[in-house]
């Protein structure tokens, strides 16, 4: 694929490109905990967007989406959003640049990848990663890399109206060959840790459904816990947000909460504690243990959080009664996109193979695996252009 991107940007563009790689990533476990001020232990994987990009000596960006085989001309004197959807990932990031001061000189660039769209593995973090990560190399600005998150974070709230947290950023920028990295999203303080698999696979399976409620039901899940603080607040000084709060707190008060309310805390104060459990699994070596976390996970997912939905309960329960699977939950937002499973190696065909036959025969839709592989975050790609000259 690379080649293929270089190739159409000589043929586009008639110059030799600079060429970047930027993955896209899983959450395994820590779920609802990053607008908490919580814990997440997201990689990055090797699903990826690569860009083509060289200086064009001019005042305008002239971009190519290789997937969707459209192009598009920004001039860069006047950057702001445009009706073209995927046009916005590129210009946020560069809007940002200008903001914070760099000047940003006309360039072309041929951009995409294998990233799966819809499935919750941040293909828009991971085109706004690597913008970012190669105009800083291409132009020479020596912005150091958590600088960068930041604005490709920016770039998505102001560019795509989507108010991320800053995961899917950092993954995609900070992840590191077959090491999961634990991120506050207080402090942002970060620690990797290794995942040593080589016995398993991280297998997604992709619902291919995407419930209405999804938008609508985060607002209210953000609401519900703010609600949960508060009450919290008037006996803690020290409770900012639910990372603030431990199981005993909660119970102490259950009698001030709505009953839902409670739920959706308690949730958020297990999760956290998961994370940290999972980390020291991992420290151990305990992939078992470390599976029971993510069911353990899904289950608050599901009855406590409520952002499940049947297709995604199904496959959880399916994969556990697999016997070839030491965790399974659901990932992301929730009400549809994928279950991140870990799954033996020895059984992977025979694990995919009975999944789509359940799934079909259940819901009459054809499911979608993807096995990932963990890699490091935004790099260069050394090329050869002998190859495609």
């Amino acid at each position: 694929m690379v080649q293929d991107i270089v190739t159409k940007f000589k043929e586009l563009y008639k110059a030799e490109p600079v060429v970047v790689r930027s993955p896209g990533r899983v959450n395994l476990i820590g779920e609802h905990t990053d607008y908490n001020e919580g814990f997440v232990l997201p990689a990055a994987v090797n699903k990826e967007i690569y860009f083509a990009l060289a200086p064009n000596g001019t005042n305008s960006l002239r971009a190519y989406a290789f997937d969707l085989e459209e192009s598009a001309e920004f001039d860069l004197n006047q950057v702001q959003p445009s009706d073209i959807a995927w046009a916005n990932y590129l210009l946020g990031v560069v809007a940002q640049l200008q903001k914070a001061g760099y000047e940003v000189k006309g360039f072309d660039v041929v951009f995409g990848g294998n990233v799966p769209i819809g499935a919750g593995m941040s293909s828009s973090a991971a085109v706004e990663c690597g913008l970012a990560y190669g105009l800083n190399y291409l132009f020479a600005y020596g912005i150091e890399k958590f600088k960068l998150v930041k604005m490709a974070q920016k770039a998505e709230h102001e560019y795509a109206d989507v108010m991320c947290g800053i995961m899917d950023q950092f993954a995609s920028m900070f992840g590191k060959h077959n090491h999961v990295v634990k991120l506050d999203c207080r402090s942002l303080e970060y620690q990797y840790y290794p995942f040593n698999i080589a016995d398993y696979r991280i297998v997604l399976c992709d619902t291919q459904v995407k419930h209405s409620l999804a938008s609508s039901e985060y607002n209210t899940r953000r609401k519900e816990c703010e609600t949960g603080v508060a009450i919290l607040q008037q006996h803690y000084l020290q409770v900012k947000s639910l990372r603030d709060v431990n199981l005993e707190m909660l119970q102490r008060h259950q009698p001030e909460f709505d009953p839902v309310v409670y739920k959706r805390c308690k949730y958020v104060v297990e999760e956290n504690l998961r994370v940290e459990e999972a980390c020291a699994d991992l420290e151990r070596g305990d992939l078992e243990a470390f599976g029971q976390k993510m069911n353990a996970s899904h289950q608050g997912l599901q009855h406590d959080y409520e952002v499940s939905c049947p297709e995604l309960d199904f496959l959880a329960d399916a994969a556990n009664k697999s016997g070839a699977a030491l965790g399974s939950r659901m990932m992301g937002g929730g009400f549809g996109g994928c279950t991140i499973n870990l799954v033996k190696l020895e059984e992977l065909n025979n694990f995919t193979a009975q999944m789509t036959l359940a799934y079909q025969q259940q819901f009459g839709i054809k499911l979608k695996t993807y096995v990932a592989q963990i890699v490091d975050g935004s790099s260069l790609v050394p090329v050869d252009f002998s190859k495609n000259s």
